[in-house]
């Protein structure tokens, strides 16, 4: 709905200056209220966020050219991984309190946040026309039109319903690595963040690479490259859970030189990985993206990403809860285990995906057709 809005005003920018505002505003005043309030607020706040990324996803057409997407894709994660080491290192050296790590969220992405309105330019679209009340009210709507524009396009549907199940593990390695760093593995919570931090480096550099190689071999060859790099991390990672012991007193884990630097080996790949997801399924939805409906299927593209999370995490979760007592740590390999087929899953719903859709305007001289695989 947001997105479609966008198409219609002709703009990007305003709305995501918006929703930046809407952001930066509650979380400077999250830690400053009661539980219930504070709540609230992160829930706006985070509203406000993932709708932004709405915007900021499809602005990449204004900072960039059909034959440069992919590199500016890579540099725009690579730098968004350096904003999390910044902050995290900032957090380490000051020992920022929990309830200031808020205000210095807000303060730090409201100032970071400042480049893309003072140095970007947006030209109006020449069908933009200004957004009425009523434009609004039958955004209400959109959904329904917008599953009809999709299946104009060839390929696109089945794209979208693979990057659900392809970013359910992603998203799901996001949120445990922590604790099952912690809690499968045996490593303490300070080394879990150093291992962390180097992981993030790992994916500041190769989204450089992947990024060249998006815009070398195309965005659907570089996203399968990445998703059975991703496999293979995810076997190598529930595999070196097996080399670790057990303390026979506490029952907690103790990590064994080869197991720990397989795990670390594992970490590495997936921490490539994370960068190479972003930077070529970004491009690839360009690639199936009408230039007039930008905004509106880059709205689907971040619904689909954020719905993932609830699917992976309830798989993830339900697995412990089923299988810790009689497994231990056995289930945490169970839990990592399961999260390759949902990996594959969306791999065979993308692989007969072309990323040579004329529509989008971003390829001179491709055919449009059905789904056809380069």
């Amino acid at each position: 709905i947001l997105g479609a809005l966008s198409d219609r005003g002709g703009r990007r920018l305003p709305f995501l200056l918006a929703f930046t505002a809407l952001c930066v505003g509650p979380t400077l005043l999250i830690a400053a209220s009661g539980p219930v309030i504070g709540v609230l607020l992160f829930v706006l706040a985070n509203f406000a966020y993932q709708s932004a990324l709405i915007y900021y996803d499809a602005s990449i057409k204004l900072v960039s050219t059909p034959a440069t997407r992919g590199r500016l894709s890579g540099i725009g994660t690579g730098v968004g991984y350096c904003g999390t080491i910044f902050v995290g290192l900032l957090i380490f050296f000051l020992d920022v309190p929990v309830e200031a790590r808020f205000v210095l969220a807000g303060v730090l992405y409201g100032l970071f946040a400042i480049p893309i309105f003072v140095l970007v330019r947006e030209p109006r679209a020449v069908t933009g026309a200004r957004l009425g009340m009523g434009d609004f009210v039958r955004s209400w709507d959109q959904l329904r039109l917008t599953i009809r524009h999709a299946r104009e396009v060839p390929g696109l549907p089945r794209f979208l319903l693979g990057r659900f199940f392809y970013t359910d593990a992603v998203n799901t390695i996001i949120v445990v690595m922590s604790v099952v760093s912690v809690r499968a593995v045996g490593l303490s919570p300070t080394l879990t963040n150093l291992v962390l931090l180097a992981l993030t480096v790992v994916a500041i550099l190769m989204s450089f690479v992947w990024g060249h190689l998006t815009d070398r071999i195309g965005p659907r060859r570089t996203l399968l490259i990445v998703l059975g790099s991703w496999a293979v991390g995810l076997v190598l990672g529930s595999f070196s859970l097996a080399l670790n012991t057990t303390d026979p007193t506490t029952g907690d884990p103790t990590p064994t030189t080869i197991g720990l630097g397989l795990f670390l080996v594992a970490g590495a790949i997936l921490g490539s990985g994370l960068g190479g997801v972003q930077v070529a399924d970004r491009v690839f939805m360009l690639r199936l993206s009408p230039p007039e409906r930008v905004g509106e299927f880059f709205g689907v593209y971040g619904l689909v990403g954020k719905a993932s999370q609830v699917l992976g995490q309830m798989l993830y979760g339900v697995t412990l809860v089923v299988f810790l007592d009689a497994l231990g740590i056995g289930a945490y390999q169970l839990a990592i285990l399961s999260l390759i087929v949902t990996m594959l899953v969306g791999v065979w719903l993308v692989w007969p995906v072309s990323d040579r859709w004329a529509g989008s305007g971003e390829l001179r001289g491709a055919a449009s057709g059905p789904l056809e695989a380069p």
